[in-house]
């Protein structure tokens, strides 16, 4: 089975953020670290050259498929910031339908920019998504 590319590696969080080159995301991606390390209570830690990811768990698939994943975490791409949310936890659908502009995959949520979002439906996403995997997945570390 090939070796999952997202990891942990030893990069520094803050000189990614810096390296943004424009000024607006570098903002809106500091914030949304600060937000998710004052309500993970994790530290930060690069998960592979993009995402800045909080906490750890290790999964496994019935297909026998496994690896580690971070409890959440985003990446600034190209067009959308992708925050990276564990998908059906209660309450996640009226949350969505009030968070303001966006688009979803299964487990990621898009946003242009932060302030397109309520701040605090966003924070209320984050928070009920990180409890939602350590209920899943109960071994889990804080990885603080």
């Amino acid at each position: 089975m090939a070796e999952a590319k997202t990891k942990p590696t030893g990069a520094s969080v803050k000189a990614h953020l810096d390296a943004i080159e424009d000024e607006s995301r570098r903002k809106d991606c500091r914030a949304l670290a600060a937000l998710m390390k004052r309500v993970t209570g994790c530290t930060p830690k690069m998960w592979g050259p993009g995402i800045v990811g909080f906490g750890s768990y290790h999964y496994e698939y019935a297909s026998g498929h496994s690896g580690d994943s971070c409890l959440v975490g985003f990446s600034s791409r190209k067009g959308d910031i992708s925050v990276y949310l564990m998908p059906g936890f209660e309450g996640g659908d009226e949350l969505f339908a009030a968070l303001g502009r966006h688009k979803r995959g299964k487990a990621c949520l898009y946003i242009r920019r932060l302030a397109d979002v309520e701040l605090a439906v966003l924070e209320q996403l984050v928070a009920r998504s990180f409890a939602e995997t350590r209920r899943r997945y109960p071994e889990v570390g804080r990885g603080a």
